[in-house]
């Protein structure tokens, strides 16, 4: 038998939930939001509460138990169930940071469940993903050999510089790597396929105590989570802004003409630092093609305010690199791989010496 043609065991299952085996695992259980509250669910969903509520707390999924640090997992169907209820009840907090938060914990909790795996097993589990890998020719001096477009797609979000394209062992369009790389790519696609699935819930009610499992979970990430990228003044401070998003905010403020990926690096980073879809909308008013209704609908896109309601962040400085978007680095940009980054630790230093300003527009004098 070949080794994409193999299934997953039930304990496969438990340790990765998200595997697409395991949507047909669970089919015949026809499990809805409602059935969460009943008295034969209780332990699944104390299960599930527990994943998010450490994730949370300490970006894991699993209490560390034992004298090796390993969890056991004695109840494979409660571990398999939990986890899409789990996601259930971070879809119901409806907080963009809690979801992050909770698909970062899952794929790193399966991280270090992958290193311990066999090289087929890894390879199982990266067909799931439409991967086209392969166990290296053992005169290769690697482990595997990945298409090039798959280490692409998942390296891209990765700001060392050993994961560039030029920096890589790459022959005929294949991308030699050993075992810990393969595994550190899987978990930006575990990362990304459980924050899709995430988005995509689609419940239109949810029953009081799952409501306020929701806020009480919205609490604690409140308590826990503390400051990250995302906790701005509530004033814009231009001088905190990168030079990259500095020189597209001077362009388009004299309307000259922004590359597409300009225009989305500039909006996003706009509507993730406080500025209004509205504001950010005026911004583009005055250029030649400007079409208010299509503008209006693309920033609030992006700012979440239409479609799925996902929030965009703006591209890391790897990706704005890559556009050739990335303009006039300073000092402070070789220590930062993000824009959002570089704007929170730049205002901290800025901010208590800032008159204030109305949030319309950074450079308003009214």
């Amino acid at each position: 038998m070949s080794i994409d043609q193999a299934g997953f065991t039930k304990n496969d299952l438990a340790k990765y939930p998200f595997l697409k085996e395991t949507a047909r695992h669970l089919s015949p259980l026809d499990l809805q939001i409602e059935d969460l509250t009943n008295s034969d669910m209780h332990q699944i969903l104390d299960r599930a509460m527990e994943r998010v509520t450490l994730a949370i707390t300490n970006l894991t999924v699993r209490p560390l138990i034992g004298t090796q640090g390993r969890y056991v997992i004695k109840d494979l169907q409660k571990e398999i169930t939990s986890f899409p209820v789990a996601i259930m009840l971070v879809s119901a907090t409806g907080n963009s940071l809690i979801k992050k938060r909770y698909a970062l914990a899952e794929a790193k909790q399966a991280t270090n469940e992958l290193f311990l795996e066999s090289k087929e097993l890894l390879l199982k589990i990266a067909f799931d993903f439409g991967w086209k890998i392969a166990i290296a020719p053992s005169d290769s001096g690697s482990e595997f050999d990945l298409n090039f477009s798959d280490f692409l797609q998942n390296a891209s979000h990765l700001h060392d510089a050993k994961w560039k394209l030029v920096n890589s062992k790459l022959f005929e369009g294949k991308v030699y790597l050993n075992k810990r790389d393969v595994v550190r790519l899987l978990q930006e696609e575990i990362k990304r396929r459980i924050e899709k699935r995430l988005n995509t819930v689609a419940i239109d009610q949810y029953p009081p105590e799952i409501s306020e499992i929701a806020e009480k979970l919205k609490t604690l990430a409140a308590e826990n989570i503390g400051q990250n990228e995302t906790d701005f003044p509530k004033i814009v401070v231009q001088e905190a802004f990168p030079p990259c998003i500095n020189a597209l905010y001077t362009a388009a403020s004299k309307n000259h003409h922004l590359p597409h990926m300009g225009r989305f690096a500039l909006t996003s980073f706009l509507v993730n630092i406080g500025m209004s879809a509205e504001s950010v909308t005026e911004l583009f008013k005055s250029f030649s093609d400007y079409n208010e209704r299509l503008t209006r609908y693309q920033v609030e896109h992006i700012a979440g305010e239409r479609g799925s309601g996902t929030k965009y962040t703006c591209p890391q400085c790897s990706i704005l690199q890559t556009h050739n978007v990335c303009k006039n680095r300073d000092t402070f940009c070789e220590r930062i791989y993000h824009p959002l980054k570089y704007y929170k630790l730049k205002s901290e230093l800025t901010f208590q010496s800032q008159p204030e300003k109305p949030e319309e527009s950074p450079t308003s004098n009214t």
